[in-house]
């Protein structure tokens, strides 16, 4: 049946004409980062007096119809809603197929045949035809040249639409306002992160991506983008979207304005873009900033058996350099070679990080770094008490000298009787020693701990 569509393109043809859309004289867009967005339209529409049928076209194919508000921002007072309607029976060859079913229509064959009669069944791969004698033709789908219909089906439309019956008792024209979620859209944010040779500085600049798949393009919309984790009753899966950016130059000014929002953020584009269906889009969140960073090397021997774990650190503040609360996301990092090329050193997430908070960001393993740790002994002091021995060795191939954090956790209550090197209480159940390691050296922390419970 691949071969109908010479006809169906000419009917489709004759639709459009019937219902060119009215292009919307406002657009907003409010997307979330859970795969979901608010759309507002403000358009000019013609509604008779009394009540009347009206149609909104080119909406998302993803809406949620039960979302849907609809007003006149004209006469509000004299424009009321009856019934709404989402239409989304869309044309194509089946579904004309399927409506014509029980009706008479006329086919051509591969082989010029011409039959005519009444079509008792349609699938993909055969239709069943009764001629004016009670004649049945079973004619296979692969012959079927082209179809000839003499009209669209009752009930096809080419577009999603919204339908409503109105009753209008104000003017004949109107600018109306209609609201709706829609799934299908997401976005997230992504930094770009170029550390200086001595690993003191970083360069960072910040990205948004925006991810259309909704089934609409919105043409010239504000853009503003919500950051926090906001309630949604979620009633099926979420599509995953593949993520592929590649480095780019970030733009020189700010082109968000980024202010609080109930109990989350909002960032509001500055101009008007279009967003278009199955397209994502990048755009600069904040222009590079140079802002100063700590290198890390962090010893969890418990969980990370021999390897040290490289980490940078920084304060999203004004004094240094940021002061924008940062929306969740990927942080990519390049460093420059002696040959002027960035190279990847390591990616991280971050959360939804507030003004003067600290982030984190693990980047993988230290090559020239291994630790080790030994428990030397353990002994059973009652049914509820136990001492326990470690020594941990930490090694350095660097030519420098660096400093390792070594991160021990206990379970229950626990109090160390020695230890070499000193420590700071975490938490409830983690000692941190801050260990001096020698250019080609090496260090051992020793400790016994007593365990209660």
């Amino acid at each position: 049946m691949r071969r109908y569509f010479g006809v169906f393109a000419v009917v489709f043809a004759v639709v459009l004409v019937a219902i060119l859309p009215v292009f919307s004289q406002d657009v907003s867009l409010t997307v979330y980062n859970q795969n979901r967005a608010l759309v507002r339209e403000v358009r000019p529409m013609t509604m008779n007096p009394g009540t009347s049928v009206v149609s909104f076209t080119d909406v998302a194919a993803l809406i949620d119809p039960t979302s849907v508000h609809f007003k006149s921002t004209t006469t509000q007072d004299k424009l009321s809603v009856l019934e709404q309607n989402y239409e989304y029976d869309l044309v194509g060859p089946q579904k004309i197929l399927e409506k014509y079913v029980d009706q008479d229509i006329r086919l051509v064959t591969d082989k010029g045949e011409i039959m005519s009669g009444k079509l008792l069944s349609a699938s993909s791969e055969d239709v069943v035809v009764q001629d004016d004698k009670g004649g049945i033709r079973i004619v296979k789908g692969k012959s079927i040249q082209n179809f000839d219909f003499p009209k669209l089906p009752d009930g096809l439309i080419t577009k999603p639409t919204l339908v409503w019956q109105i009753e209008n008792t104000g003017p004949k024209n109107q600018n109306v306002e209609v609201s709706y979620l829609t799934s299908g859209i997401n976005w997230h944010a992504e930094y770009v992160a170029v550390a200086d040779p001595l690993d003191k500085q970083i360069g960072l600049s910040g990205w948004v991506s925006i991810e259309n798949r909704s089934g609409s393009t919105y043409k010239n919309a504000k853009l503003k983008l919500v950051a926090g984790d906001v309630n949604v009753v979620q009633e099926g899966p979420i599509r995953a979207f593949a993520e592929d950016r590649v480095l780019a130059k970030a733009a020189s000014v700010p082109q968000f304005e980024e202010k609080s929002f109930f109990e989350y953020h909002l960032y509001t584009l500055s101009r008007k873009a279009t967003v278009k269906d199955n397209q994502t889009k990048q755009i600069s969140l904040f222009p590079l900033t140079q802002t100063p960073v700590q290198k890390l090397f962090l010893y969890d021997g418990a969980s990370n058996g021999e390897k040290v774990r490289v980490q940078l650190e920084f304060k999203n503040s004004k004094k240094d350099g940021l002061g924008m609360p940062l929306p969740k996301g990927k942080i990519r990092v390049y460093k420059e070679d002696t040959d002027g090329s960035l190279e990847f050193v390591g990616e991280d997430m971050i959360d939804h990080t507030p003004l003067d908070e600290k982030v984190r960001i693990y980047l993988g393993n230290a090559f020239d770094l291994v630790g080790e740790r030994v428990q030397k002994s353990t002994s059973q002091l009652s049914n509820r008490s136990r001492e326990e021995e470690y020594e941990i060795t930490l090694r350095n191939h660097k030519k420098e000298a660096v400093e390792i954090v070594v991160s021990e956790r206990f379970w229950g209550n626990w109090k160390l009787l020695k230890n070499s090197s000193s420590f700071t209480k975490k938490d409830a159940r983690t000692a941190e020693f801050k260990i001096p390691v020698p250019a080609n050296g090496e260090a051992v922390l020793a400790y016994t701990v007593l365990l209660s419970w």
